[in-house]
């Protein structure tokens, strides 16, 4: 009975938002808005920096590495979460919950690993500078986002298996917006222990061990920045971190509370309200951050702006002209 039941589940029905009944519409318009708002900001960023030399160093390759990741990680969730807002019965294929949980998971791990590669980047800029250009090459940049990628999608793989390899013949109903891992093993009918401590294991890898890397780099950092003997100096060393230390918080904050404990302690509408987070504001946040705090970014942007509006003046002048 137990095979049978598997073998029938071809397709899942999330029911994260399905209890606010008009209220989705409402949430669609909101989440399309910053969807878009999203999209269109790290859209910016990466032209801004592929645009702008001055840009071409190891910290906004880094830079445009996560925005572009950012992009495809909100691509893999927010599509469908907004299509499901306006249906009726919001459902995904059993193949396509595959997929999504693939590379949401593949490229959450791969964030959490290139912000640690950026957090190794400000390390060797302020402590060791006379040598950063030579530490940190375009050689080593490419190893480093590779690895990054590389581990985030084994990892993706392994939790693919661990999950996916659970019997689901209790329910098909994820107590979910999307395909997250808690919402989806919770549907097994057999003994997912072993599994989920695999899992959280994972998890500790993913969230611990960067984070872990992070604090000792930024000891040393401050460590650095406190000989400097101009306090202007200290202000600008500090500034160059200022918006890393805020991406990582955010980060590394939510993904902790949602993946660093027992499946056991999943609740659904807590855990869907920060999951909204690091799924749809976070991808926006990253953008704004780096745009508003960092002064050079800021003076490319409006480099970029001045030249964007001066063509089109020129454009407008031309055609004037010619109609004349």
């Amino acid at each position: 009975m137990k095979r049978q039941n598997q073998s029938m589940i071809t397709e899942f029905i999330l029911i994260g938002f399905s209890n606010l009944g008009d209220l989705q519409i409402l949430l669609f318009f909101i989440f399309l808005l910053v969807y878009l708002t999203t999209l269109m900001a790290n859209a910016t960023i990466m032209t801004v920096i592929r645009l702008d030399r001055a840009l071409h160093t190891p910290m906004y390759f880094f830079l445009f590495v996560l925005s572009c990741s950012e992009t495809c990680y909100t691509l893999v969730i927010v599509p469908k979460m907004l299509t499901n807002l306006l249906s009726t019965v919001p459902t995904i294929s059993l193949s396509g919950c595959v997929a999504q949980l693939y590379f949401f998971v593949g490229l959450a791990c791969t964030n959490c690993f290139l912000i640690a590669v950026m957090g190794y980047d400000r390390y060797v800029a302020i402590c060791n500078p006379l040598n950063y250009t030579l530490i940190v090459s375009r050689a080593t940049c490419t190893q480093l986002v590779s690895a990054s990628s590389l581990c985030g999608f084994l990892i993706s793989v392994v939790v693919n298996v661990l999950v996916f390899s659970v019997p689901f013949c209790a329910s098909n109903r994820i107590n979910h917006f999307f395909c997250d891992i808690s919402p989806v093993i919770k549907l097994g009918c057999t003994d997912t222990n072993l599994k989920e401590m695999v899992i959280f294991f994972l998890s500790i890898l993913v969230l611990l061990v960067p984070l872990g890397l992070i604090f000792i780099s930024y000891v040393f950092i401050v460590s650095t920045i406190l000989k400097i003997s101009s306090l202007e100096g200290q202000r600008k060393a500090f500034a160059t971190c200022a918006s890393h230390l805020t991406v990582v918080i955010v980060h590394y904050g939510c993904a902790s509370f949602i993946y660093l404990r027992p499946t056991s302690l999943y609740s659904s509408n807590k855990d869907r309200l920060v999951a909204v987070t690091y799924t749809v504001i976070t991808p926006l946040l990253n953008p704004l951050v780096y745009t508003l705090r960092n002064k050079e970014v800021k003076t490319a942007l409006k480099k970029f702006l001045s030249r964007y509006l001066l063509s089109k003046t020129v454009q407008v002048d031309k055609s004037g002209k010619l109609y004349s």
